[in-house]
């Protein structure tokens, strides 16, 4: 095992996978920007670095700065959190390179599945269910590309192949809108992601965003652990999810999460990682894989009673893994709320002093943060600055907690979207469960429509 782990990340992800690493007994490194110097995970760790000023092209995002913060500390190992670096190819080849440990799945596997069309052609060599749409990336000529148009059939969506984020996509729903869609797409891909490749899939009109959750070790052996529902989600970023997914039969979910695992093996996958699927009239289609951490590992972790962070260390260390996937038991009901630094209904993030804090508590619930009282919530990063996981033993358990912890959490000085919380879990739709990735949309609509 690992004697000493630097973390390239920030904010509560640093926080859960330095909490991990103690429970180890395994040492920390903190490497943090000129505007993190006082973050809670900074003080907390073994050892820190600053590795550059507050923008994140200038430290978080600096690969030279990270390797040599791992150097002049003596780590082992490189923990890359979600974001930033995490499915950054390159970056795990250059750590491994430089003799460290990435703590993640091989640098190959990163770019396989980095890329949307290699990952889809990987994907249907698993016999994974994908969504119809074009082979690979879509050629230059127009009238080849109105022909497989019409072959998906209108509406379909033109995707970045190096996209993620919710970036790098335009729903199509007529041809006389089809060439000018695919130039600004290919536009966008290229100034975002550096790769102009799109592709073209159908649009489906009303699906659930359902995830697999999956663990695998080197030794080619790999489990998955339950299914969550992400759909709860803004402009393709997640607000809250849940976990299980309601409305999937047990055998449906058995034979995805073998399909994954399959997969998991076909490529060779190590570390913990996510299948992401549209769900709609009972069928998955594969849309991409998060080689890293997921934000939501939370509620995997509570209905299988398993420490992601600290299985993925171990993978990473080259152990292999000692549960078989007769041992994961999916018990209870747990539900995410993201909590953001921003404007509950405009979105405008709020940066500022935290002049009050008080964290909720109470049966089943966790609070992920990094913030506490007098903190300064920087203007120069994701908006997030916690989350908060409700468990119970059904879904009205889980729900009702959630309620409670939300009318408790108090977090003066800045705006939080924790109004909107509050708002989405006494929404009828919401409670009746299985609402479409669009729901949320809808209901913004509704609203700013009204309050306009």
């Amino acid at each position: 095992m690992f004697e000493k782990i630097l973390i390239a990340n920030r904010g509560e992800i640093a926080l859960r996978i330095q909490r991990a690493c103690r429970e180890m007994g395994i040492k920390t490194v903190a490497v943090h920007s000129q505007a993190d110097a006082e973050a809670k995970y900074v003080k907390l760790a073994d050892e820190s670095v600053c590795i550059g000023p507050a923008p994140s092209a200038q430290s978080y995002l600096n690969i030279p700065a990270i390797i040599s913060a791992a150097e002049v500390t003596d780590a082992e190992a490189i923990h890359p959190g979600y974001g930033f670096l995490s499915e950054n190819a390159d970056f795990a080849e250059r750590v491994e390179k430089s003799g460290f440990v990435f703590i993640g799945p091989r640098p190959e596997t990163i770019r396989l599945m980095g890329d949307k069309v290699s990952a889809k052609n990987a994907m249907k060599k698993a016999g994974v269910p994908c969504v119809p749409g074009s082979d690979g990336g879509l050629p230059e000529s127009v009238d080849e590309i109105k022909a497989i148009a019409r072959a998906i059939g209108y509406p379909i969506i033109i995707k970045a192949a190096a996209g993620g984020g919710g970036r790098g996509m335009r729903v199509v729903h007529t041809e006389a809108a089809l060439s000018n869609a695919v130039i600004i797409t290919r536009n966008e891909a290229q100034a975002a992601f550096g790769n102009p490749t799109v592709y073209a899939e159908k649009y489906l009109e009303n699906p659930r965003h359902i995830e697999f959750q999956v663990l695998a070790d080197e030794h080619r052996n790999a489990i998955y652990l339950g299914e969550r529902d992400c759909s709860t989600q803004r402009r393709h970023q997640k607000i809250i999810e849940e976990a299980p997914a309601l409305g999937i039969p047990p055998r449906l979910r058995d034979r995805m999460g073998t399909r994954c695992v399959d997969a998991c093996k076909r490529i060779g996958y190590r570390g913990v990682g996510t299948f992401e699927f549209l769900f709609e009239k009972n069928e998955f289609y594969f849309i991409e894989m998060n080689t890293r951490l997921q934000v939501e590992h939370t509620i995997t972790e509570a209905i299988t009673g398993i420490d992601l962070v600290q299985a993925q260390i171990r993978v990473a260390a080259g152990e292999k893994l000692t549960l078989r996937q007769r041992d994961i038991v999916l018990k209870g009901h747990a539900i995410e709320c993201r909590i953001a630094a921003e404007d509950p209904y405009k979105f405008t993030p709020s940066a500022g002093r935290i002049t009050q804090y008080h964290a909720p508590g109470g049966p089943g619930i966790r609070v992920d943060s990094h913030i506490y009282h007098n903190y300064f919530v920087p203007p120069y990063y994701d908006s997030m600055i916690g989350k908060i996981i409700a468990y119970g033993d059904n879904r009205e358990q889980a729900i009702a907690r959630m309620r409670i912890a939300l009318s408790e959490m108090v977090i003066g000085g800045i705006k939080t979207n924790t109004p909107l919380h509050l708002d989405l879990l006494s929404d009828a739709a919401f409670l009746n469960g299985c609402t479409s990735i669009h729901y949320l949309e809808q209901k913004l609509a509704n609203y700013n429509n009204n309050s306009g």
